[in-house]
């Protein structure tokens, strides 16, 4: 007994198979016998090349995996530079600003006129950085997303809307930097 046959159990054969042989000439079952054999020796052929194929697949897939976990990181170190970037040029022009509000704060008796030029320029700074305050009137409806409630108050509008701007709040690309603190009426 071969190492094969002895490691695989023989079947029982089938007594529709044993009644086929015992009715067919010794040379025909040979022939079917060898058609089998080319038969099983071509399906082990293509097994192999597909475990093969399979094999190959597994590595250029694990290859692309791990080329795209490196994309990843490349990315988020790009989106990382970019975010600490992306302020740079807004600090470049608030520079600007602090300068001449320090140049404002040296000159001898009015100053009023240079700080609010400085004003001026520091209101176009974030008007292009697309920045908006947020300025709810008197009697505008509370938004809680938008509006800080500091204290109710007696008032002549309606009860629970704005009676008074304390500090402005300010909203940029639709999200809100820091809300507006109001008082609301009674």
């Amino acid at each position: 007994m071969s190492d094969e046959q002895a490691t695989h159990e023989i079947p029982e054969p089938d007594a529709d198979l044993v009644a086929r042989v015992e009715e067919t000439s010794p040379e025909q079952t040979a022939r079917e016998i060898a058609t089998l054999r080319e038969r099983v020796e071509k399906l082990e052929a293509d097994l192999e090349t597909s475990e093969d194929e399979r094999e190959e697949l597994e590595s250029k897939l694990t290859r692309k995996q791990a080329d795209f976990q490196n994309f990843k990181k490349r990315q988020q170190k790009k989106t990382e530079q970019a975010r600490e970037r992306a302020t740079e040029d807004l600090v470049e022009r608030l520079v600007d600003v602090r300068d001449n509000l320090v140049r404002a704060l040296d000159q001898e008796g009015e100053i009023r006129d240079g700080v609010e030029t400085t004003l001026r320029q520091f209101d176009e700074v974030l008007d292009a950085e697309n920045v908006d305050p947020i300025e709810p009137d008197a009697g505008t409806e509370l938004d809680p997303q938008r509006h800080e409630v500091l204290m109710r108050v007696e008032s002549d509008v309606p009860e629970g809307t704005v009676a008074d701007l304390h500090r402005p709040g300010y909203e940029m690309a639709g999200k809100v930097l820091r809300a507006a603190q109001v008082t609301v009426a009674e």
